[in-house]
């Protein structure tokens, strides 16, 4: 167990650096000056020669892309990941303000998603072949095609403005968190709906699932007692995985559902050339992707002891 956790936090120590380096990159090779256009629009005017080569020189512009990523390197690693040009308000601040949100709403769309997708899995497994079977597989088609802004909208559309029981934006009570939710929950529940089938399919022709019904247990306590455990131990990695990709999802869900949260103060921060906040989200996302990932593998292998760690069957 030590040896294995060494091992992945070294590899994540390297991804997180890859994650830095291209972000930082990627950030720079955006058209125009970035300091010009910085200036613009905090003097809400155009800036002199004097004031672009002042604010470059004040904010390290002047420098070269290596020495500036070193030095940002350097103070992100002691937790400082900068301030804003806009409100000079550190970056970890703004971060740690958003946050709540955004992981209320990933969490949120994680219970509808699994509310939806375990007994759906459940049903059209038992059910292969038949109507349930179908209808299940079609919706799950149809929920992983659906973009997350077409459906937001359209729930807008029904409930807030047609039918008039939810807000449309906003956050703050249970009423606004209920439309983001699905809209973010239903892509995962097509993957996971599809998933659970399949694991149960698998474990429904195992052994000793004959040998429970042999013993004259019913099928409700065959199928969710003895099948749906080990049919889950592959739906954990599938569901770590995707929190991750929840976070990324937020960015687009808070913007149509005006939700304040990661997803909104990035959109900002890159229309705004605020450069220091995109780095600073960019990071962090990585590291909550990273953990994430050690914690499903870890969760892994005790969910299944004959899993070894890493990934190999022992």
């Amino acid at each position: 167990m030590y040896n294995y956790l060494v091992s992945r936090l070294a590899t994540s120590v390297v991804v997180l650096f890859g994650v830095s380096l291209v972000t930082y990159g990627l950030v720079f090779l955006t058209p125009g000056d970035p300091a010009r256009t910085i200036l613009t629009q905090q003097l809400e005017r155009q800036p002199s020669q004097n004031e672009v080569d002042a604010f470059r020189a004040e904010q390290g512009f002047d420098e070269p892309i290596p020495i500036q990523y070193l030095g940002w390197l350097s103070d992100a690693l002691r937790g400082d990941l900068g301030t804003s040009y806009y409100t000079d308000t550190a970056v970890t601040t703004l971060v740690l303000e958003a946050l709540p949100a955004t992981l209320e709403l990933a969490a949120a769309s994680m219970v509808v998603a699994l509310a939806l997708a375990i007994p759906t899995g459940v049903l059209s497994a038992v059910n292969r072949g038949t109507t349930v079977d179908y209808a299940s597989q079609i919706g799950a088609l149809i929920g992983v095609s659906m973009p997350n802004f077409w459906l937001g909208y359209l729930l807008i559309m029904v409930f807030a403005l047609v039918l008039g029981v939810l807000p449309v934006a906003g956050a703050g009570s249970f009423a606004q968190l209920v439309l983001p939710a699905i809209t973010l929950g239903t892509g995962m529940a097509a993957v996971v709906t599809r998933l659970v089938r399949t694991s149960m399919l698998e474990v429904l022709e195992e052994p000793y699932v004959d040998t429970a019904r042999s013993k004259g247990l019913r099928e409700r306590i065959v199928v969710y007692k003895h099948a749906l455990r080990n049919a889950l131990v592959p739906v954990v990695t599938i569901v770590g995985l995707q929190f991750g990709s929840l976070l990324n999802g937020a960015v687009v869900v808070e913007i149509v559902f005006q939700r304040p949260g990661l997803g909104m103060l990035l959109v900002d921060a890159v229309f705004d050339r605020n450069y220091p906040v995109v780095q600073g989200i960019a990071l962090f996302t990585g590291v909550v992707f990273v953990a994430t990932n050690l914690l499903v593998d870890v969760t892994y292998r005790y969910l299944d002891p004959r899993v070894a760690l890493g990934g190999e069957t022992a």
